[in-house]
């Protein structure tokens, strides 16, 4: 099975007529999200930057659909590879995605039904439900910890508008899970009990400014912790 998909339009458009490739686009990161692969979509989003100071306005349509689609990442390639302005390619990108995040509501709670046939229907079952007690606690921040990812790629398909934090004992997957939709991953290995890990984990984010004192955070994990197995137990903790 795939780690994640790249929607690459160059290509794509080789494959199927010029014209069918932003439906094409919308299709496969609608698959991605269900199934919680992240997905990437490259190839031209800013191309006139290459020697322009500043994008087209069809080039800021073009990043701002790819995040309005769901997308997990936006990719730049010549842009900042040979491009005259790589520092404002990326500052323009930032500006876009900041700014359809903030101001397009249908991004967030996307709530993919959980397959009761599907072997990890239990798991899928406790992480839907921590992003339901997200939403309806209004909590900051949803905590997660992983061991090769499941939980960060399954909470992030519901796209909570809880910051994600993963806390996970593999380092070689801390750079692969900020690839993720709204995930931050720390290194963590003391995994000795669940009260003593939340305990952790809450002044992890307390003293990085990630909680505030009263803040509502909703913590998924395996009972008992030394298991390390897939999430099954949720708690939800103040601050």
């Amino acid at each position: 099975l795939t780690d994640a998909v790249m929607v690459a339009r160059g290509d794509l458009g080789v494959e199927v007529k010029m014209e069918e490739v932003p439906m094409a686009q919308k299709m496969i990161i609608e698959k991605c999200n269900k199934a919680g692969k992240p997905v990437i979509v490259a190839t031209q989003m800013m191309e006139s930057m290459i020697t322009a100071p500043r994008p087209t306005r069809a080039e800021t349509s073009d990043v701002a659909n790819a995040v309005l689609d769901g997308a997990d990442a936006v990719m730049l390639s010549a842009e900042t590879a040979v491009g005259a302005y790589p520092a404002e390619v990326i500052r323009s990108m930032v500006g876009t995605i900041l700014s359809v995040e903030t101001r397009s509501p249908k991004l967030f709670h996307k709530w993919w039904p959980v397959d009761p046939a599907s072997p990890t229907f239990m798991v899928d079952s406790v992480l839907s439900a921590a992003c339901h007690l997200a939403k309806n606690t209004g909590a900051k921040v949803i905590t997660g910890m992983t061991h090769r990812g499941y939980t960060a790629f399954q909470i992030a398909k519901y796209r909570p508008k809880a910051n994600i934090f993963i806390f996970t004992d593999d380092r070689s997957i801390l750079t692969v899970l900020s690839l993720v939709w709204g995930v931050r991953c720390f290194y963590y290995d003391r995994f000795n009990s669940t009260d003593s890990t939340i305990a952790d984990l809450r002044y992890v984010l307390t003293t990085t400014g990630h909680l505030n004192k009263g803040d509502v955070f909703i913590n998924t994990a395996t009972l008992p912790i030394t298991d390390k197995g897939r999430a099954n137990m949720v708690k939800v903790s103040v601050a």
